[in-house]
Protein backbone atom coordinates (compact mmCIF):
# COMPACT_ATOMS: atom_id res chain seq x y z
CA UNK A 1 0.00 0.00 0.00
CA UNK A 2 2.90 2.36 0.70
CA UNK A 3 4.03 2.21 -2.94
CA UNK A 4 0.46 2.76 -4.13
CA UNK A 5 0.07 5.79 -1.86
CA UNK A 6 3.21 7.37 -3.32
CA UNK A 7 1.90 6.77 -6.85
CA UNK A 8 -1.40 8.35 -5.83
CA UNK A 9 0.50 11.33 -4.40
CA UNK A 10 2.10 11.76 -7.79
CA UNK A 11 -1.39 12.09 -9.32
CA UNK A 12 -3.27 14.26 -6.79
CA UNK A 13 -0.43 15.92 -4.85
CA UNK A 14 -0.13 16.31 -1.09
CA UNK A 15 -3.45 18.20 -0.90
CA UNK A 16 -5.17 15.28 -2.51
CA UNK A 17 -4.28 12.71 0.16
CA UNK A 18 -5.54 12.20 3.70
CA UNK A 19 -3.78 9.30 5.39
CA UNK A 20 -5.24 6.91 7.93
CA UNK A 21 -3.76 8.67 10.95
CA UNK A 22 -5.50 11.88 9.88
CA UNK A 23 -8.88 10.25 9.24
CA UNK A 24 -9.66 9.87 12.94
CA UNK A 25 -11.24 13.32 12.96
CA UNK A 26 -13.68 12.45 10.18
CA UNK A 27 -17.07 10.95 11.00
CA UNK A 28 -18.19 7.83 9.13
CA UNK A 29 -21.42 9.62 8.25
CA UNK A 30 -24.98 10.28 9.31
CA UNK A 31 -25.78 6.66 10.22
CA UNK A 32 -22.57 6.28 12.22
CA UNK A 33 -21.87 9.72 13.73
CA UNK A 34 -19.69 8.42 16.58
CA UNK A 35 -17.50 6.25 14.33
CA UNK A 36 -14.52 7.43 12.29
CA UNK A 37 -13.33 6.46 8.84
CA UNK A 38 -11.28 3.27 8.81
CA UNK A 39 -9.72 3.30 5.33
CA UNK A 40 -5.97 3.45 4.87
CA UNK A 41 -6.15 6.53 2.71
CA UNK A 42 -8.66 9.05 1.41
CA UNK A 43 -7.90 10.39 -2.08
CA UNK A 44 -9.25 13.80 -3.15
CA UNK A 45 -8.82 14.35 -6.89
CA UNK A 46 -9.34 17.88 -8.22
CA UNK A 47 -10.74 17.02 -11.66
CA UNK A 48 -11.98 14.22 -13.91
CA UNK A 49 -8.52 13.50 -15.31
CA UNK A 50 -7.19 12.84 -11.81
CA UNK A 51 -10.18 10.59 -11.03
CA UNK A 52 -9.39 8.67 -14.21
CA UNK A 53 -5.73 8.23 -13.30
CA UNK A 54 -6.57 7.17 -9.74
CA UNK A 55 -9.07 4.53 -10.86
CA UNK A 56 -6.75 3.21 -13.58
CA UNK A 57 -3.99 2.81 -11.01
CA UNK A 58 -6.29 1.14 -8.46
CA UNK A 59 -7.76 -1.19 -11.07
CA UNK A 60 -4.31 -2.37 -12.14
CA UNK A 61 -3.37 -2.92 -8.49
CA UNK A 62 -6.65 -4.62 -7.58
CA UNK A 63 -7.24 -1.94 -4.93
CA UNK A 64 -10.90 -1.64 -3.79
CA UNK A 65 -12.31 1.90 -3.95
CA UNK A 66 -15.28 3.31 -2.04
CA UNK A 67 -16.58 6.61 -3.40
CA UNK A 68 -17.77 9.30 -0.96
CA UNK A 69 -20.17 12.19 -1.34
CA UNK A 70 -21.65 14.09 1.59
CA UNK A 71 -22.04 10.99 3.81
CA UNK A 72 -25.77 11.55 4.33
CA UNK A 73 -26.71 8.06 3.10
CA UNK A 74 -28.67 5.68 5.30
CA UNK A 75 -27.73 2.25 3.90
CA UNK A 76 -23.96 2.08 4.60
CA UNK A 77 -23.17 2.49 0.93
CA UNK A 78 -20.20 4.67 1.90
CA UNK A 79 -18.78 2.27 4.50
CA UNK A 80 -15.10 1.48 3.90
CA UNK A 81 -13.02 -1.24 5.52
CA UNK A 82 -9.37 -0.76 6.63
CA UNK A 83 -8.04 -2.32 3.42
CA UNK A 84 -10.10 -0.08 1.12
CA UNK A 85 -9.35 3.30 -0.38
CA UNK A 86 -11.85 6.17 -0.19
CA UNK A 87 -12.32 8.35 -3.25
CA UNK A 88 -13.86 11.68 -2.24
CA UNK A 89 -14.95 14.39 -4.68
CA UNK A 90 -14.90 17.10 -2.00
CA UNK A 91 -12.43 19.17 -4.06
CA UNK A 92 -14.69 19.02 -7.12
CA UNK A 93 -17.41 21.50 -6.11
CA UNK A 94 -17.48 23.92 -9.02
CA UNK A 95 -20.57 25.20 -10.79
CA UNK A 96 -19.10 25.41 -14.27
CA UNK A 97 -21.95 27.00 -16.20
CA UNK A 98 -25.56 28.11 -16.05
CA UNK A 99 -27.06 28.22 -19.53
CA UNK A 100 -30.37 30.15 -19.61
CA UNK A 101 -31.09 29.16 -23.22
CA UNK A 102 -31.17 25.43 -22.42
CA UNK A 103 -32.28 25.97 -18.80
CA UNK A 104 -29.36 23.87 -17.61
CA UNK A 105 -26.54 23.96 -15.09
CA UNK A 106 -23.23 22.11 -15.48
CA UNK A 107 -21.60 21.16 -12.17
CA UNK A 108 -18.90 18.99 -10.69
CA UNK A 109 -20.27 16.07 -8.70
CA UNK A 110 -18.89 17.21 -5.33
CA UNK A 111 -21.06 20.33 -5.19
CA UNK A 112 -23.73 20.29 -2.47
CA UNK A 113 -27.42 20.23 -3.24
CA UNK A 114 -28.01 23.48 -1.35
CA UNK A 115 -25.33 25.26 -3.38
CA UNK A 116 -27.03 24.15 -6.60
CA UNK A 117 -30.43 25.28 -5.31
CA UNK A 118 -29.09 28.71 -4.36
CA UNK A 119 -27.21 29.17 -7.64
CA UNK A 120 -30.32 28.27 -9.63
CA UNK A 121 -32.38 30.71 -7.58
CA UNK A 122 -29.88 33.52 -8.07
CA UNK A 123 -29.99 32.92 -11.83
CA UNK A 124 -33.79 33.11 -11.85
CA UNK A 125 -34.38 29.37 -12.10
CA UNK A 126 -35.43 26.55 -9.79
CA UNK A 127 -33.75 23.20 -9.09
CA UNK A 128 -36.51 21.10 -7.52
CA UNK A 129 -34.60 18.23 -5.93
CA UNK A 130 -34.86 18.77 -2.16
CA UNK A 131 -34.20 16.75 0.98
CA UNK A 132 -33.34 17.32 4.61
CA UNK A 133 -29.58 16.84 4.15
CA UNK A 134 -29.37 19.49 1.42
CA UNK A 135 -26.53 21.35 3.14
CA UNK A 136 -24.09 18.45 3.03
CA UNK A 137 -25.52 15.99 0.49
CA UNK A 138 -23.65 16.19 -2.82
CA UNK A 139 -25.06 15.95 -6.31
CA UNK A 140 -22.84 12.97 -7.03
CA UNK A 141 -24.31 11.16 -4.05
CA UNK A 142 -27.84 12.23 -4.96
CA UNK A 143 -27.37 10.85 -8.46
CA UNK A 144 -25.67 7.64 -7.35
CA UNK A 145 -28.71 6.77 -5.22
CA UNK A 146 -31.32 8.37 -7.49
CA UNK A 147 -32.48 10.52 -4.58
CA UNK A 148 -36.15 11.39 -4.19
CA UNK A 149 -37.07 13.86 -1.49
CA UNK A 150 -40.00 16.19 -1.00
CA UNK A 151 -41.06 17.14 -4.53
CA UNK A 152 -41.13 13.85 -6.44
CA UNK A 153 -44.93 14.04 -6.75
CA UNK A 154 -44.50 16.91 -9.23
CA UNK A 155 -40.92 16.91 -10.51
CA UNK A 156 -39.83 13.27 -10.32
CA UNK A 157 -36.71 11.59 -8.94
CA UNK A 158 -33.09 12.73 -9.35
CA UNK A 159 -32.78 10.91 -12.69
CA UNK A 160 -35.53 13.14 -14.08
CA UNK A 161 -33.35 16.19 -13.44
CA UNK A 162 -30.22 15.00 -15.27
CA UNK A 163 -29.72 15.95 -18.91
CA UNK A 164 -26.20 14.59 -19.20
CA UNK A 165 -23.32 13.30 -17.13
CA UNK A 166 -19.69 12.35 -17.17
CA UNK A 167 -18.52 9.19 -15.43
CA UNK A 168 -15.25 7.32 -15.03
CA UNK A 169 -15.27 3.54 -15.31
CA UNK A 170 -13.21 1.21 -13.14
CA UNK A 171 -10.35 1.05 -15.67
CA UNK A 172 -10.14 4.84 -15.89
CA UNK A 173 -12.09 5.20 -19.12
CA UNK A 174 -13.96 8.51 -19.16
CA UNK A 175 -17.48 8.43 -20.58
CA UNK A 176 -18.47 12.02 -21.22
CA UNK A 177 -22.05 12.62 -22.31
CA UNK A 178 -22.68 16.17 -21.14
CA UNK A 179 -25.50 16.99 -23.53
CA UNK A 180 -28.03 19.73 -22.74
CA UNK A 181 -30.97 18.52 -24.82
CA UNK A 182 -34.13 16.90 -23.50
CA UNK A 183 -34.68 14.70 -26.55
CA UNK A 184 -31.80 12.39 -27.40
CA UNK A 185 -32.67 8.91 -28.65
CA UNK A 186 -29.34 8.17 -30.35
CA UNK A 187 -28.91 4.62 -29.15
CA UNK A 188 -28.67 3.58 -25.52
CA UNK A 189 -28.93 6.40 -22.99
CA UNK A 190 -25.89 5.39 -20.96
CA UNK A 191 -26.33 8.01 -18.24
CA UNK A 192 -29.03 5.82 -16.69
CA UNK A 193 -26.47 3.06 -16.17
CA UNK A 194 -24.81 5.23 -13.53
CA UNK A 195 -27.82 6.94 -11.96
CA UNK A 196 -28.89 4.81 -9.00
CA UNK A 197 -25.95 2.39 -9.28
CA UNK A 198 -24.47 3.52 -5.94
CA UNK A 199 -20.94 3.89 -7.26
CA UNK A 200 -20.65 0.23 -8.23
CA UNK A 201 -20.41 0.76 -12.01
CA UNK A 202 -18.45 4.00 -12.20
CA UNK A 203 -17.79 7.33 -10.53
CA UNK A 204 -19.88 10.28 -11.71
CA UNK A 205 -17.67 13.37 -11.95
CA UNK A 206 -19.74 16.04 -13.75
CA UNK A 207 -23.42 16.64 -14.44
CA UNK A 208 -25.69 18.70 -16.63
CA UNK A 209 -28.79 19.43 -14.56
CA UNK A 210 -32.19 20.42 -15.82
CA UNK A 211 -33.49 23.66 -14.32
CA UNK A 212 -37.14 24.65 -14.05
CA UNK A 213 -38.93 28.00 -14.07
CA UNK A 214 -38.66 29.73 -10.74
CA UNK A 215 -41.99 29.65 -8.88
CA UNK A 216 -43.40 33.05 -8.01
CA UNK A 217 -45.51 31.68 -5.16
CA UNK A 218 -45.45 28.91 -2.57
CA UNK A 219 -48.69 28.13 -0.79
CA UNK A 220 -48.28 25.85 2.20
CA UNK A 221 -50.77 24.29 4.59
CA UNK A 222 -51.22 21.61 7.23
CA UNK A 223 -54.34 19.51 6.79
CA UNK A 224 -55.97 17.01 9.14
CA UNK A 225 -57.87 13.91 8.03
CA UNK A 226 -59.88 11.27 9.87
CA UNK A 227 -59.64 8.45 7.31
CA UNK A 228 -56.73 7.02 5.34
CA UNK A 229 -58.89 6.46 2.26
CA UNK A 230 -59.40 10.22 2.01
CA UNK A 231 -55.65 10.80 1.50
CA UNK A 232 -55.39 9.68 -2.16
CA UNK A 233 -58.78 11.28 -2.84
CA UNK A 234 -57.52 14.57 -1.44
CA UNK A 235 -54.29 14.36 -3.47
CA UNK A 236 -56.18 13.71 -6.70
CA UNK A 237 -58.69 16.46 -5.94
CA UNK A 238 -55.98 19.05 -5.26
CA UNK A 239 -53.87 18.02 -8.23
CA UNK A 240 -56.87 18.39 -10.49
CA UNK A 241 -58.02 21.72 -9.04
CA UNK A 242 -54.49 23.18 -9.06
CA UNK A 243 -53.66 22.17 -12.60
CA UNK A 244 -50.93 19.79 -11.43
CA UNK A 245 -49.03 22.36 -9.38
CA UNK A 246 -49.04 20.43 -6.08
CA UNK A 247 -45.32 20.12 -5.37
CA UNK A 248 -45.39 18.33 -2.01
CA UNK A 249 -47.83 16.01 -0.28
CA UNK A 250 -46.17 14.87 2.93
CA UNK A 251 -48.20 12.68 5.29
CA UNK A 252 -47.58 12.17 9.00
CA UNK A 253 -49.33 9.62 11.15
CA UNK A 254 -50.37 10.88 14.59
CA UNK A 255 -47.42 9.40 16.52
CA UNK A 256 -44.90 11.32 14.45
CA UNK A 257 -46.91 14.55 14.50
CA UNK A 258 -47.27 14.34 18.30
CA UNK A 259 -43.55 13.78 18.70
CA UNK A 260 -42.30 16.66 16.55
CA UNK A 261 -44.87 19.19 17.80
CA UNK A 262 -44.02 18.36 21.43
CA UNK A 263 -40.41 19.45 21.10
CA UNK A 264 -39.48 22.73 22.89
CA UNK A 265 -40.07 25.68 20.60
CA UNK A 266 -41.81 23.63 17.92
CA UNK A 267 -44.89 24.91 16.15
CA UNK A 268 -48.24 23.20 16.63
CA UNK A 269 -50.28 24.15 13.57
CA UNK A 270 -53.19 21.80 14.42
CA UNK A 271 -54.47 19.86 17.45
CA UNK A 272 -52.77 16.50 18.04
CA UNK A 273 -55.87 14.30 18.10
CA UNK A 274 -56.26 13.49 14.39
CA UNK A 275 -55.00 10.23 12.89
CA UNK A 276 -53.43 11.77 9.76
CA UNK A 277 -51.76 15.06 8.90
CA UNK A 278 -50.74 16.35 5.49
CA UNK A 279 -48.16 19.03 4.77
CA UNK A 280 -49.13 20.20 1.29
CA UNK A 281 -47.45 22.77 -0.89
CA UNK A 282 -48.48 24.33 -4.20
CA UNK A 283 -46.04 26.26 -6.38
CA UNK A 284 -47.31 28.67 -9.02
CA UNK A 285 -46.65 31.82 -10.98
CA UNK A 286 -49.25 34.25 -9.61
CA UNK A 287 -48.68 35.20 -5.94
CA UNK A 288 -52.04 36.92 -5.41
CA UNK A 289 -54.19 34.67 -7.55
CA UNK A 290 -52.50 31.49 -6.34
CA UNK A 291 -53.27 32.34 -2.72
CA UNK A 292 -56.94 32.85 -3.54
CA UNK A 293 -57.08 29.61 -5.55
CA UNK A 294 -55.30 27.67 -2.79
CA UNK A 295 -57.70 28.87 -0.12
CA UNK A 296 -60.73 28.18 -2.33
CA UNK A 297 -59.43 24.71 -3.16
CA UNK A 298 -59.03 23.79 0.51
CA UNK A 299 -62.42 25.25 1.37
CA UNK A 300 -64.00 23.06 -1.30
CA UNK A 301 -62.08 20.01 -0.06
CA UNK A 302 -63.41 20.70 3.44
CA UNK A 303 -66.92 21.08 2.05
CA UNK A 304 -66.64 17.73 0.29
CA UNK A 305 -65.46 15.98 3.45
CA UNK A 306 -61.95 15.22 2.21
CA UNK A 307 -60.38 16.88 5.26
CA UNK A 308 -61.57 18.00 8.68
CA UNK A 309 -59.24 20.87 9.57
CA UNK A 310 -56.63 23.07 7.91
CA UNK A 311 -54.21 25.89 8.62
CA UNK A 312 -52.48 27.92 5.91
CA UNK A 313 -49.06 29.54 6.30
CA UNK A 314 -49.44 33.33 6.13
CA UNK A 315 -45.73 34.19 6.04
CA UNK A 316 -42.39 32.73 5.03
CA UNK A 317 -41.62 32.20 8.72
CA UNK A 318 -44.76 30.14 9.20
CA UNK A 319 -44.00 28.15 6.07
CA UNK A 320 -40.51 27.32 7.31
CA UNK A 321 -41.87 26.37 10.74
CA UNK A 322 -44.30 23.95 9.07
CA UNK A 323 -41.52 22.31 7.09
CA UNK A 324 -39.29 22.16 10.16
CA UNK A 325 -41.79 19.76 11.75
CA UNK A 326 -41.71 17.40 8.79
CA UNK A 327 -37.90 17.50 8.64
CA UNK A 328 -37.34 16.99 12.37
CA UNK A 329 -36.31 13.34 12.15
CA UNK A 330 -33.74 14.05 14.85
CA UNK A 331 -36.63 14.04 17.36
CA UNK A 332 -36.81 10.27 16.94
CA UNK A 333 -33.49 9.98 18.78
CA UNK A 334 -35.38 10.85 21.98
CA UNK A 335 -36.91 7.37 21.79
CA UNK A 336 -33.50 5.77 22.23
CA UNK A 337 -32.17 3.23 19.68
CA UNK A 338 -34.33 3.14 16.57
CA UNK A 339 -34.51 1.12 13.36
CA UNK A 340 -35.65 3.08 10.31
CA UNK A 341 -37.09 1.96 6.99
CA UNK A 342 -37.59 3.59 3.60
CA UNK A 343 -40.08 1.54 1.57
CA UNK A 344 -42.33 2.07 -1.41
CA UNK A 345 -45.67 0.47 -2.17
CA UNK A 346 -49.03 1.28 -3.81
CA UNK A 347 -50.94 3.79 -1.69
CA UNK A 348 -54.09 1.66 -1.41
CA UNK A 349 -52.13 -1.22 0.15
CA UNK A 350 -50.56 0.88 2.93
CA UNK A 351 -53.13 0.41 5.74
CA UNK A 352 -53.14 -3.38 5.47
CA UNK A 353 -49.37 -3.47 5.16
CA UNK A 354 -48.84 -1.36 8.29
CA UNK A 355 -51.21 -3.60 10.26
CA UNK A 356 -49.48 -6.76 9.07
CA UNK A 357 -45.92 -5.71 9.83
CA UNK A 358 -46.84 -4.56 13.33
CA UNK A 359 -48.21 -7.93 14.47
CA UNK A 360 -44.89 -9.81 14.96
CA UNK A 361 -43.18 -6.72 16.33
CA UNK A 362 -45.85 -6.07 18.96
CA UNK A 363 -45.81 -9.78 19.82
CA UNK A 364 -42.10 -9.52 20.64
CA UNK A 365 -42.08 -5.99 22.04
CA UNK A 366 -45.52 -4.98 23.38
CA UNK A 367 -44.21 -1.55 24.38
CA UNK A 368 -42.80 -0.79 20.94
CA UNK A 369 -43.02 2.75 19.61
CA UNK A 370 -43.59 3.45 15.94
CA UNK A 371 -43.55 6.55 13.76
CA UNK A 372 -44.83 6.59 10.19
CA UNK A 373 -44.43 9.48 7.77
CA UNK A 374 -43.42 10.00 4.19
CA UNK A 375 -43.89 11.24 0.67
CA UNK A 376 -47.23 9.52 0.27
CA UNK A 377 -47.93 11.17 -3.08
CA UNK A 378 -45.26 8.97 -4.65
CA UNK A 379 -45.88 5.86 -2.54
CA UNK A 380 -42.87 6.29 -0.23
CA UNK A 381 -43.21 5.58 3.49
CA UNK A 382 -40.65 6.06 6.24
CA UNK A 383 -41.26 3.75 9.20
CA UNK A 384 -39.27 3.98 12.41
CA UNK A 385 -39.43 1.48 15.27
CA UNK A 386 -38.08 1.83 18.79
CA UNK A 387 -38.19 -1.34 20.87
CA UNK A 388 -35.74 -0.52 23.65
CA UNK A 389 -32.05 -1.07 24.20
CA UNK A 390 -32.15 -4.61 22.76
CA UNK A 391 -33.66 -3.49 19.46
CA UNK A 392 -30.38 -3.58 17.58
CA UNK A 393 -29.95 -7.24 18.51
CA UNK A 394 -33.40 -8.00 17.09
CA UNK A 395 -32.84 -6.29 13.76
CA UNK A 396 -33.37 -9.48 11.74
CA UNK A 397 -36.84 -10.04 13.24
CA UNK A 398 -37.89 -6.45 12.58
CA UNK A 399 -36.34 -6.36 9.10
CA UNK A 400 -38.17 -9.55 8.11
CA UNK A 401 -41.43 -8.16 9.46
CA UNK A 402 -41.10 -4.94 7.45
CA UNK A 403 -39.50 -6.11 4.20
CA UNK A 404 -40.97 -9.54 3.42
CA UNK A 405 -44.64 -8.44 3.12
CA UNK A 406 -43.64 -5.99 0.38
CA UNK A 407 -43.21 -8.80 -2.16
CA UNK A 408 -46.92 -9.64 -2.38
CA UNK A 409 -47.81 -5.95 -2.72
CA UNK A 410 -45.45 -5.04 -5.54
CA UNK A 411 -43.44 -2.89 -3.15
CA UNK A 412 -39.82 -1.83 -2.92
CA UNK A 413 -37.42 -2.32 -0.03
CA UNK A 414 -35.81 0.98 -0.98
CA UNK A 415 -37.82 3.90 -2.29
CA UNK A 416 -35.07 6.52 -2.30
CA UNK A 417 -31.97 5.61 -0.28
CA UNK A 418 -30.55 2.70 -2.25
CA UNK A 419 -29.44 -0.76 -1.11
CA UNK A 420 -25.82 -0.41 0.05
CA UNK A 421 -24.83 -2.98 2.67
CA UNK A 422 -27.85 -2.41 4.86
CA UNK A 423 -30.51 -3.88 2.57
CA UNK A 424 -28.72 -6.23 0.22
CA UNK A 425 -30.08 -9.34 1.96
CA UNK A 426 -33.57 -8.19 0.90
CA UNK A 427 -32.90 -7.17 -2.70
CA UNK A 428 -34.71 -10.31 -3.92
CA UNK A 429 -37.93 -9.04 -2.31
CA UNK A 430 -38.12 -6.33 -4.97
CA UNK A 431 -36.10 -7.78 -7.86
CA UNK A 432 -36.58 -11.09 -9.68
CA UNK A 433 -33.77 -13.64 -10.13
CA UNK A 434 -33.55 -12.62 -13.80
CA UNK A 435 -33.17 -8.95 -12.86
CA UNK A 436 -30.49 -9.66 -10.26
CA UNK A 437 -28.66 -11.90 -12.74
CA UNK A 438 -28.54 -9.07 -15.28
CA UNK A 439 -27.34 -6.66 -12.58
CA UNK A 440 -24.50 -9.05 -11.81
CA UNK A 441 -23.62 -9.37 -15.49
CA UNK A 442 -23.45 -5.58 -15.85
CA UNK A 443 -21.23 -5.33 -12.78
CA UNK A 444 -18.89 -8.02 -14.11
CA UNK A 445 -18.71 -6.40 -17.53
CA UNK A 446 -18.10 -2.84 -16.32
CA UNK A 447 -15.96 -3.65 -13.27
CA UNK A 448 -14.35 -7.07 -13.91
CA UNK A 449 -11.89 -6.71 -11.04
CA UNK A 450 -14.67 -5.70 -8.63
CA UNK A 451 -12.88 -2.66 -7.26
CA UNK A 452 -15.82 -0.19 -7.18
CA UNK A 453 -17.76 -0.26 -3.92
CA UNK A 454 -17.34 -4.05 -3.68
CA UNK A 455 -20.00 -5.92 -1.72
CA UNK A 456 -22.59 -3.15 -2.03
CA UNK A 457 -26.08 -3.90 -3.47
CA UNK A 458 -25.18 -7.62 -3.76
CA UNK A 459 -22.24 -9.77 -2.76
Amino acid sequence: MADLIEQLRGIVGDKGLVLNEDLAGRSAGYRRPTETLQAKVLVRPANTDEVSQVLKLCNEAGQPVVSHGGLTGLVDGNLASPDELILSLERMRAIEEIDPASASMTVQAGVTLQTVQEAADEAGFFFPLDLGGRGSATLGGNISTNAGGNRVVRYGMARDMVLGLEAVQADGTVLSSLGKILKDNAGYNLKHMFIGSEGTLGVVTRLVLRLRPKPASQQTAYLALEEFDKLPQLLNFCNSRSGGTISAFEVMWRDYFELVTSRPGAAQPLPRDFPFYVLMEMMGGDPVGDQDRFEAMLADALEEGLLVDAVIAKSEGERQAMWALRDDVESLRTWGPTIGFDVGLPITTMPGYLEEIDVPIVANWPERRRAVFGHLGDGNLHIVYAVGENGANAKKIIDDAVYLPLASRGGSVSAEHGIGLYKKDYLEVSRSPAEISLMRQLKTMMDPNNILNPGKIFS
